[in-house]
């Protein structure tokens, strides 16, 4: 018989170092997000994804090469492009899909900024099924292997990202409540003013 007590102090001392390498690799690894969302006063993270009416049916680009002056005309492009109002939705879920209504029901409201959303983890055919159905023409883009909602940490819906000229967060909307055009209005009012 080995007596192991001896050992016990060195083995948690062990455990712990392996515990804290993890969690700092974790946190430091490209893409590893620890909340929703990209906050106020950061930029947003680029990528290109299929919109929900061309005829791609690819996954998303969450490396892609930006070229501002030419844009992938069948793709969201979210290279630094800005101002842009994005929500992340979930194609099953009411109150998400009701907040892209929304979006769209303000978008001509702020001339000059870009209303969009990526349904996460949605297929073409659904995707494009519900644009039609609620008469969408802002731009909707499907991100089948949610790599974008991964990228930007999109677990909850809906979720809405309110970017100035350069790319820069202004404000992160997360919850239901911003389904309702009157409460969307009044938060984008004051945020996209600054952006004329």
């Amino acid at each position: 018989m080995i007596d192991t007590r001896r050992y016990q102090w060195m083995i948690g001392a062990i455990g712990l170092v392996l515990v804290l390498a993890f969690s700092v690799f974790m946190y430091l690894s490209p893409g590893h997000r620890s909340h929703a969302g990209v906050r106020a006063g950061q930029r947003l993270l680029r990528f290109v994804a299929p919109l929900a009416t061309s005829d791609l049916n690819v996954p998303a680009n969450t490396s892609p090469r930006c070229d501002p002056a030419h844009p992938a005309r069948r793709g969201l492009n979210v290279c630094d492009r800005a101002p842009i109002v994005l929500e992340f939705f979930a194609t099953d879920a009411k109150p998400c899909i009701r907040a892209v209504s929304t979006l769209q029901s303000l978008a001509p409201r702020f001339p000059g900024t870009t209303f969009a959303a990526v349904a996460a983890g949605g297929q073409k055919a659904q995707t494009l099924k519900l644009v039609r159905a609620h008469h969408w023409t802002i731009p909707v883009a499907y991100d089948s292997s949610t790599a974008v909602a991964q990228l930007y940490g999109a677990a909850i819906c809906p979720m809405i990202e309110v970017a100035a000229q350069g790319g820069t967060v202004r404000r992160l909307l997360i919850g239901e409540r911003w389904e309702h055009p009157d409460a969307l209005a009044n938060a984008l009012a004051g945020v996209l003013s600054h952006n004329r």
